[in-house]
């Protein structure tokens, strides 16, 4: 019995320590964890990202990006080379709390059609408040 407490504790030592030193996101189902570039800085449900600079969004439970090609939100596993210069780990995003439905369309639409071009607007970039990154 003590030989079994004297290996517990350390091995949940171990356990408590390394869990608590990096970053979790909690997302719904069972998937492979977010990309390099996504590194949240606390615990909290989001299945979009957002980057407003560019306007396209990344589905982090499909693992898609979703982005406006000609009038349509298209969803794609790797972005169209127009955006290959990008560095997504120094790239601005913003999370999207508290939006889990699957039609990205209509939340942009509501709340970022107006920040830049889409498929309505063809005004320029506005800066977000938002420093998620």
């Amino acid at each position: 019995m003590l030989l079994k407490s004297r290996l517990l504790i350390p091995i949940l030592l171990i356990f408590m320590a390394l869990t608590s030193c990096g970053p979790m996101v909690l997302t719904t189902g069972v998937n492979p964890p977010p990309p390099p570039w996504f590194y949240p800085n606390r615990l909290e449900v989001v299945r979009y990202v957002y980057f407003p600079n560019y306007r396209f969004y990344y589905d982090l439970s499909a693992r898609t990006y979703i982005y406006l090609e000609g009038n349509v939100w298209v969803r794609r596993k790797v972005l169209p080379p127009r955006y290959s210069h990008l560095d997504l780990r120094r790239t601005k995003y913003e999370r999207i709390k508290g939006y889990r439905k699957d039609d990205i369309r209509r939340y942009h639409e509501e709340h970022n059609a107006s920040r830049g071009r889409s498929n309505r607007n063809s005004s320029g970039i506005s800066r977000g408040t938002d420093r998620s990154n």
